[in-house]
């Protein structure tokens, strides 16, 4: 079984289907916008992406993801991305910027700023703080064939980790995560970034814009 640098199963995400994460970019982009996705994986949001019309390259550094993508893809760490040119939108799906390595969140989002055109909007999924008050173990549901279950959920300060369990087709895998709680305008900042809008009831898609100076 193929497992990622952060302990993704390979198998496991050939299995899930996509989950409405192309049309919440769809609605958010301009049309036929061009789309720099990071963190594509083997491409469940990234297919959806380009058949609703937009130009999208995909960033990921796992070879064995990127092997199933159907569209222009780049294989790189994304913190260490530089592809000389920019994008309408920049996708920083699967909520990665919780990463409990500040440096790793700085660099993505450096990256994405780099790749944002002038005019650009940056499109993040992350867990809001809300969420880190409320996951518990026993939590999950079934996402197309694939059964999700949380366990063994541990939170130290601004730091949760988890295991999640993973069951189709008479098999099972499990990957642990932990992730950071974040300051939302802090985070932004940061990164020459400024909060556009929330792009979900649930708070957990909102938009970024490059911070206008002056």
């Amino acid at each position: 079984m193929e497992v990622t640098a952060d302990g993704s199963p390979v198998e496991v995400y050939l299995l899930l289907p996509p989950n409405g994460e192309a049309e919440i970019v769809h609605a958010a982009a301009p049309p036929g916008a061009s789309i720099l996705e990071l963190g594509s994986g083997a491409g469940r949001v990234t297919h959806p992406l380009v058949e609703l019309g937009h130009e999208v390259v995909a960033v990921d550094d796992s070879a064995a993801m990127l092997a199933h993508v159907r569209a222009p893809a780049v294989r790189a760490r994304i913190g260490d991305l530089d592809l000389g040119r920019t994008f309408d939108v920049v996708l920083l799906g699967s909520r990665l910027v919780n990463t409990e390595k500040d440096a790793d969140r700085q660099a993505m989002l450096a990256a994405a700023r780099q790749h944002l055109g002038p005019d650009g909007r940056l499109i993040v999924e992350w867990h809001p703080p809300e969420w880190f008050d409320t996951v518990a173990s026993g939590q999950g549901g079934l996402l197309g064939d694939v059964e999700i279950e949380l366990s063994d959920v541990v939170r130290r300060g601004d730091l949760l980790s988890a295991t999640v369990h993973y069951a189709a087709r008479g098999r099972r895998w499990r990957q642990e995560f932990t992730c950071r709680r974040l300051v939302l305008d802090d985070v932004l900042t940061s990164a020459d970034l400024a909060f556009d809008r929330w792009l979900t009831p649930d708070r957990s898609w909102f938009s970024a814009r490059p911070r206008r100076r002056g």
